[in-house]
């Protein structure tokens, strides 16, 4: 997407966010429904600083950039409404970055795809490229979602694989793996007009999240445990 005009990217998904789910809430609640299961996303809401991996239990963050503020707002709407619905069994699923078939991680598809950047040399690592990314094969999407629909208490849970990571180390494998020259390193004062805000702080200062919970009360676990295997194998 456009990391400079962040919140006007993703206009529509936080329609989809707030608007699109007050109108499945009250479906549900008028057909009597028992348990209900959202959409949500921890590729870069947790606050930042103390340990780059969070858990459902830490925060998330409370001064977005000043361009993705709309699209925090729509993530704490859709989580807040759907787990805060007194007659309903509310779950929101916090997914990684989905790759694999479908998805804009994927070998297939045109050049402005994840991979297609990649082989164009389009997303370089800013600075020490010290932003943690947490990764999700969308086959284990699925059987995450299977398994919330099925079992699990109310409440926010992290759907990815087992080892989040920074840029500087996911990006290279990426880059080999689909057969591609090395990223490009830029530094931040650089990139700075090219990402905006919230582009840089998601290259340069996002935490990955652990999947404990998901795998402790969801009975769930990824077939794709690690995303270095998953980019050779699962793309």
């Amino acid at each position: 997407g456009d990391f400079r005009h962040f919140d006007r990217d993703f206009a529509q998904t936080n329609r989809l966010r707030t608007e699109g789910t007050d109108i499945l809430l009250d479906a549900a609640r008028s057909v009597g429904a028992r348990r209900f299961v959202a959409q949500s996303f921890g590729g870069w809401p947790y606050a930042r600083g103390g340990h780059p991996v969070k858990t459902e239990e830490d925060p998330l963050d409370s001064a977005p950039a000043s361009n993705a503020r709309e699209s925090f707002a729509a993530i704490g709407h859709l989580e807040a409404t759907v787990t805060g619905t007194p007659d309903l069994d509310g779950l929101a699923l916090r997914y990684g970055g989905f790759y694999g078939p479908g998805t804009s991680l994927a070998r297939e598809g045109g050049g402005d795809n994840l991979v297609g950047v990649v082989r164009k040399r389009r997303l370089p690592i800013v600075g020490s490229g010290d932003g943690y990314f947490s990764f999700c094969h969308i086959d284990d999407a699925a059987s995450a979602t299977l398994a919330a629909v099925e079992r699990g208490a109310p409440g926010v849970y992290n759907v990815a694989d087992d080892e989040p990571a920074p840029v500087r180390d996911w990006l290279p494998v990426l880059a080999r793996t689909v057969g591609a020259k090395p990223p490009r390193r830029i530094p931040r004062w650089l990139a700075r007009s090219l990402l905006g805000p919230q582009g840089m702080l998601i290259m340069t200062a996002a935490p990955g999240m652990s999947n404990a919970k998901a795998k402790r009360e969801l009975g769930w676990t990824p077939r794709w445990p690690s995303w270095r295997t998953g980019f050779r194998d699962g793309l």
